[in-house]
């Protein structure tokens, strides 16, 4: 287990206020930027965090600082922790906030219809939830199934994009791939699209035949010239 240093930056502020060490071997022992440093010691940064002792958290020894103050080239070390505590692994379901616990059946309805590929411990692992809640809402048993609505869970804040696609992406490696008759279902194939007559004649494009124009001009015209004359009898 990588060793972490405890609360870098009010460990800073209680090396700046307590040894005469420079900015750049806390800034290095603390992982921050020796501005930062030089911001806290002027106190322009950090004005409301209480220092906290490296030495008595076993984190720095006495010796280790007063090497560091006789040599400015010298770069501080944690000193090894007396008891080792292992990295605890999580098992189960993520753990979901309770603010966010309500929105999680409109989460797992949006996977089971937009990625069916999902596996039930893969929407469990996304959203914190248990396989019987994933039947009942696959199913449509669940209690409040007339009310819920596909929410996807990565605006719900319930799980990360790169974690979704992850997830989709481990699903999807052994799925097989389409059979022709799927393709056909989306897809014409290309000997019936390439068979296509494109050579037909738009009916404004027509040819226009001018005496027949003419003609139908003429007609409608001797037809108002009637109705004028019939007009000026009465």
């Amino acid at each position: 287990m990588a060793q972490t240093l405890l609360m870098p930056k009010a460990t800073a502020v209680w090396l700046v206020d307590n040894t005469a060490l420079s900015f750049e071997q806390i800034a290095t022992f603390c992982k921050l930027h020796p501005l930062e440093v030089k911001a806290i010691a002027d106190g322009e940064a950090a004005q409301g965090i209480k220092g906290l002792d490296p030495i008595a958290t076993g984190q720095l020894s006495r010796d280790e600082i007063v090497r560091g103050e006789g040599n400015p080239n010298h770069k501080l070390k944690l000193s090894e922790p007396k008891v080792r505590v292992p990295e605890s692994k999580r098992r189960g379901p993520r753990y979901t906030p309770v603010s966010k616990r309500q929105d999680r059946p409109n989460a797992i309805l949006w996977l089971v219809r937009n990625h069916a590929e999902l596996k039930d411990a893969q929407i469990s692992r996304l959203v914190g939830t248990t396989k019987s809640t994933i039947e009942q809402i696959r199913d449509r048993t669940h209690w409040n199934s007339a009310n819920l609505t596909p929410m996807d869970p990565v605006t719900l804040g319930l799980c990360s994009q790169i974690d979704l696609d992850l997830e989709v992406e481990r699903a999807s490696r052994g799925r097989p791939l389409p059979t022709a008759e799927e393709l056909d279902a989306t897809l014409q194939p290309a000997a019936q699209t390439e068979g296509l007559d494109f050579n037909y004649q738009r009916e404004e494009e027509k040819e226009i035949d001018a005496d027949a124009v003419f003609a139908k001009l003429a007609s409608l015209k001797s037809s108002k010239n009637d109705d004028d004359e019939e007009d000026d009898r009465f």
